[in-house]
């Protein structure tokens, strides 16, 4: 569930909250867009795993990560409790304190939620977002537009000299790299694997997949012409007809007999 990061000014729903989001994401500056593509290089998953964990370390390092006595990531933590991998890739899950309303998953397990989008969400409605990233990672869909970016644009010509180690990026590349993480674009058909995906993840964690309807359901909702409902409109407006991922996912949700929690 990406596109661009939107400064929004965060919504609190009834959720005790007592530190506001307060920053914006931070990418650093972004790479050449004249930088030449690489040819004729390939990767191996160890060089991958370590471009990975160098960008989410980055994007840490940059970015205001909530410690763990704040309300907000307490909340994460009480909500994913439990859930420790998905496909036998290690999940981490931190909170961002940022106005941006957004939250992705990375290839290594790294989820990254921010705290505009938690003050948007309620606790179903967030886990149902949770699961759609991590529908990302477990379809590949992450990884595949993390390795083309790599490729296309990060490492320009450098990568075929470093002799099978991993080249140490700068921090312009490292910005482009983390906006491929987090800024990736789906296919609307890949949106609907990760839907479905999502939905088997939560289930399989003994969370009600119902999670996944209500979180579409709070987008839809939001049309209209707030500042919101823009920046929501714009973050998924790649994504497939909401209405029908609603009808879909509803009707997963009721063949296999779960509840919708009440609100």
């Amino acid at each position: 569930m990406k596109k661009n990061f939107f400064r929004v000014a965060a919504i609190a729903l009834g959720l005790c909250m007592v530190q506001p989001a307060v920053a914006q994401f931070n990418l650093g500056k972004a790479i050449n867009a004249g930088a030449k593509a690489v040819k004729a290089v390939t990767l191996t998953d160890a060089q991958m795993a370590a471009y990975v964990k160098e960008s989410v370390d980055w994007m840490d390092a940059n970015n205001p990560v909530l410690p763990e006595d704040n309300e907000y990531t307490k909340r994460l933590r009480r909500l994913t409790a439990g859930i420790t991998e998905a496909d036998g890739i290690p999940l981490n899950f931190k909170v961002y304190n940022v106005v941006d309303v957004n939250a992705f998953a990375c290839p290594d397990g790294s989820v990254r939620v921010f705290a505009a989008l938690m003050d948007l969400m309620d606790d179903d409605e967030l886990m149902g977002v949770i699961g759609h990233e991590i529908g990302h990672v477990l379809k590949h869909h992450s990884k595949n537009a993390f390795r083309t970016q790599l490729l296309s644009d990060a490492l320009k010509d450098g990568i075929s000299s470093t002799g099978g180690v991993a080249a140490k990026l700068t921090d312009s590349q490292l910005g482009a790299l983390g906006q491929s993480l987090i800024n990736a674009k789906y296919s609307q058909k890949q949106e609907s694997e990760a839907d479905d995906s999502g939905y088997d993840f939560l289930k399989a964690n003994g969370r009600n997949p119902w999670g996944i309807v209500m979180s579409f359901e709070k987008l839809q909702s939001l049309e209209g012409g707030n500042t919101q409902a823009s920046a929501i409109q714009k973050m998924f407006s790649s994504h497939p007809d909401t209405k029908k991922r609603i009808e879909r996912m509803t009707k997963r949700c009721q063949k296999d007999g779960y509840e919708r929690p009440a609100k």
